[in-house]
């Protein structure tokens, strides 16, 4: 069973920083074009970043354009598409492709299948499909069937879960493989991985993380392997200003020590 995430740990502590980002850094929002990211909570990403020789990643069923997008003005080391796109801490990238008339086909499969159904959405990620269905909740059981058969079809193709949206990506990519991926190479190697993330899509990444000693943190509520857990977004951020400025973790250290608020474990 996770537990509240109430430990605080130095800016310049040995840790690797894996944050996902919808439902983590920013709050879930009808269509995903509207979600931002607060620019006060990318500048203490960044200077979390700074403090840690560069090792912070953003993990994300989202593509990299997206993602670098979203942290503007700021450019961290991504995966993308639940880790079918990867860019490393000097720019280099790692993208799986599928065949272009692969593509082609499961693009018109979806399309004839989705045909006639209201308030559902597909978005064509370049090596992968998300079939959206948030503002149509009823469509769910036909949407699972339709990505079932696709995946079945072509074994090189797999299922992805997450909230409101079930996604068809490259089989073998997943969130789990890029953190292992970072965690090979500078400046994340020899460090502690630290992973938070609110989805069915971030439980891969929890388990490696956890098989590799560190701390998987669950936003929100929902089983889970994670470790940890904070209850939402808005907690994520303060956990990140506490770590960041050093002023508001004494503050929340002099709370405890008040009465009004307690550490379950330390680092």
């Amino acid at each position: 069973m996770a537990e509240p995430l109430t430990v605080i740990p130095d800016l310049s502590a040995n840790y690797a920083y894996f944050f996902d980002l919808d439902g983590t850094l920013a709050a879930i929002q009808p269509q995903p074009d509207q979600v931002v990211v607060p620019q006060k909570i990318l500048s203490l990403l960044h200077r979390l970043a700074e403090h840690n020789a560069g090792a912070l990643a953003l993990i994300s069923g989202r593509s990299m354009a997206e993602l670098d997008a979203l942290a503007k003005p700021f450019r961290f080391p991504l995966a993308g598409v639940h880790g079918a796109e990867r860019r490393d801490i000097n720019g280099r990238t790692q993208v799986v492709q599928l065949p272009a008339e692969l593509k082609r086909e499961v693009s018109a499969r979806l399309h004839a299948g989705m045909a006639g159904l209201d308030g559902i959405r597909l978005e064509v990620k370049g090596m992968a499909f998300a079939l959206h269905y948030r503002q149509a909740p009823q469509h769910e059981a036909i949407l699972q069937a339709l990505a079932r058969r696709i995946t079945q079809r072509w074994p090189q193709l797999a299922l992805q879960q997450g909230k409101c949206v079930v996604e068809i990506k490259p089989a073998g990519a997943s969130k789990g493989e890029a953190i292992a991926a970072f965690m090979q190479e500078a400046p994340f190697a020899g460090r502690v991985p630290l992973f938070f993330g609110d989805d069915l899509t971030d439980e891969n990444g929890f388990s490696v993380v956890n098989r590799l000693g560190g701390l998987s943190v669950r936003v929100g509520e929902g089983e889970t392997q994670a470790k940890w857990r904070l209850a939402g977004v808005p907690e994520v951020w303060h956990w990140l200003e506490c770590v960041v400025n050093p002023q508001q973790k004494q503050k929340v250290m002099n709370d405890r020590s008040e009465g009004y608020g307690s550490f379950s474990r330390s680092i």
